[in-house]
């Protein structure tokens, strides 16, 4: 059983705050179960304590940076110490602070992480609770779109876009969040500005604490700053990095998976706080450590890797990445297919302008047929194929970002021999719909 943490022992970091320019002592203590992240505005009468919540935040403030506030106090940027607290599986600390903002340190989260570690790990007598989705989710704000599906780890999959000559579109997809990832990975990602915001920034009071040494300043050709970038693709990783911080103003950690287009900080939120309406909560007790998630009764979400034991295919030609079956359904299942920009044929399908190609979409619909079928014990031996394809019609195309939601139905059952309806969806807008007969043999 997990059971929630804090850490062992009291550290601190102080340094100067990137967007209102003030120094500030950040320092962190242990927390008692239950009592989640709170920072607390030491410098200020009362000590006035803000809990670490969506519900706290400043959303009209969350353009360069999560702000929260409570009674009149606030501290601004706390993204990155969030995201640090969430990689390390921190679930309570007191946080105090003499000012309104953290320090930037050099930009990234690795101080944060690297001081909150130092600090050591410690369980409490309580089970870790996380927010645990049944259906799939989309958000879309302004240019942003957010979409969630279920998962029994946080994986995010992440694109950047911008009218800029140098950073243009940066794509990255993490399958697993977890603590040396994150150290590896993100945690030394820097924030990033570009030099024509600069000056507008600063008459509006934001980035008075931004220099070369915390911020990427980025030119039309390249970069201001001497040191050079930590990853090619670091702007992404820096992005994911705050998105991670947002996510974890749910309260809990979350277990899904997180298909991001264009984030930004206020829209993370606006994000959340759908989220936490459409989740639920899992305690992760003795009873509910299961490879398969349970959600409602007599239905389950087939993880990836119990679809791996189940059907023969695999990379590159595994096209379901979840499979949902329902007891009280057994002719009907849902699979989910992420469509990361990484996958093998967008190479050649097309250069400039990628397309899942159709066939593949009624692939993973054939493959979420074949879950759903070859799960049942009696079949655990079997291999299915198809027989012939019909009314197959292609509505919109499916592009890199895209998650698919793949939705099938037993029309004729024969046994060993049938046929199905199967429907691909895309942010609940249909993409393809055809028939498909199959036959299930022994593998021998």
């Amino acid at each position: 059983m997990a059971k929630q943490t804090t850490i062992a022992k009291e550290v601190f970091v102080e340094g100067t705050g990137l967007h209102t320019g003030n120094k500030s002592k950040v320092v962190f203590k242990p927390a008692a179960a239950n009592s989640g992240i709170r920072f607390i505005r030491v410098d200020l009468p009362g000590k006035t304590e803000i809990e670490a919540l969506w519900s706290n935040t400043a959303t009209g403030m969350a353009v360069r940076g999560s702000v929260i506030e409570k009674d009149g106090a606030r501290v601004h940027t706390i993204e990155h110490i969030m995201s640090a607290c969430f990689a390390l599986g921190i679930d309570n600390l007191a946080i105090e602070i003499n000012n309104n903002e953290p320090p930037i340190l050099d930009g990234s989260a690795r101080i944060f992480a690297q001081t909150l570690a130092e600090g050591g790990i410690k369980e409490l007598d309580a089970p870790k609770e996380y927010y645990v989705l049944k259906e799939p989710l989309h958000f879309e704000a302004g240019k942003t779109k957010i979409s969630a599906y279920p998962s029994d780890k946080l994986e995010i999959e992440c694109t950047i876009a911008f009218d800029h000559p140098y950073i243009k579109e940066q794509k990255l997809g993490l399958s697993d969040i977890n603590k040396d990832a994150y150290l590896n990975d993100l945690a030394p990602a820097k924030t990033f500005c570009f030099d024509y915001e600069i000056e507008y920034l600063q008459k509006n009071g934001l980035a008075l604490g931004g220099n070369l040494d915390n911020a990427i300043v980025v030119s039309l050709d390249g970069i201001h700053n001497k040191e050079p970038l930590r990853y090619a693709d670091e702007f992404v990783r820096h992005k994911i990095l705050d998105l991670i911080g947002d996510l974890y103003l749910a309260g809990k950690p979350i277990k899904a998976k997180i298909v991001a287009d264009k984030p930004g900080h206020q829209n993370n939120i606006g994000f959340v706080k759908e989220f936490v309406k459409r989740a639920s909560i899992q305690k992760d007790t003795e009873a509910e450590m299961t490879e398969v998630a349970q959600t409602a009764a007599g239905e389950k979400i087939l993880s990836h890797e119990e679809v791996l034991k189940i059907i023969p295919h695999r990379y590159p030609f595994i096209m379901v990445d979840k499979v949902k079956i329902n007891e009280a359904e057994p002719t009907k299942a849902t699979g989910y297919k992420c469509v990361s920009g990484n996958e093998g044929f967008f190479q050649g399908h097309f250069p400039g302008a990628p397309i899942m190609p159709g066939v593949l979409v009624v692939e993973a619909m054939a493959q979420t047929s074949c879950v759903m079928f070859l799960s049942k014990p009696d079949m655990r031996n079997c291999l299915a194929y198809f027989m012939s394809i019909d009314k197959v019609k292609f509505r919109r195309p499916v592009k890199p970002g895209d998650c698919l939601e793949l939705k099938v139905e037993v029309l004729k059952d024969g046994g060993r021999r049938g046929k199905m309806k199967g429907q691909a969806f895309v942010d609940g807008k249909l993409t393809t719909e055809a028939e498909f007969v199959f036959v299930i043999v022994d593998k021998e």
